[in-house]
């Protein structure tokens, strides 16, 4: 457990942004406090830019997400009306196939004179029978 405690301690000594007075500091060994209120200056305001930086970035990526959906609502819309005018032509187009077929004798089913030469004495060879 000492190990873990021996590595956390050089953590919160160390400075990761470089400064204008990083010359300072590694001649000047140790960070004192009046030099702590310097370093702790200039990172909030890295850090304010920053932010301010990804939250523009992050308004401009959800307006253009709210401009894509918008676009994809309005195409959905058009894709539903198609559909309805489709299914109401094809409603229609099946009618008018259904009443050409019903007017049409090709469509109608077989008269019942074909069953009775069927089942006439009368009967025909089939492929393979040999009489």
């Amino acid at each position: 457990m000492s190990g873990n405690e021996n590595e956390n301690k050089p953590d919160m000594k160390m400075v990761s942004i470089p400064l204008s007075s990083d010359d300072e500091i590694t001649n000047g060994g140790n960070l004192r406090g009046s030099q702590t209120l310097k370093t702790d200056k200039v990172p909030d305001e890295i850090l304010d830019e920053n932010e301010v930086e990804e939250k523009n970035r992050l308004i401009n990526e959800v307006l253009e997400l709210q401009n894509t959906l918008d676009d994809l609502s309005q195409r959905v819309d058009a894709v539903k009306d198609e559909n309805l005018k489709l299914k109401s032509e094809n409603q229609v187009l099946g009618q008018y196939i259904e009443n050409l077929m019903s007017a049409s004798s090709v469509f109608q089913p077989t008269s019942t004179g074909g069953k009775k030469r069927q089942s006439s004495g009368k009967t025909t060879p089939k492929r393979g029978d040999k009489r």
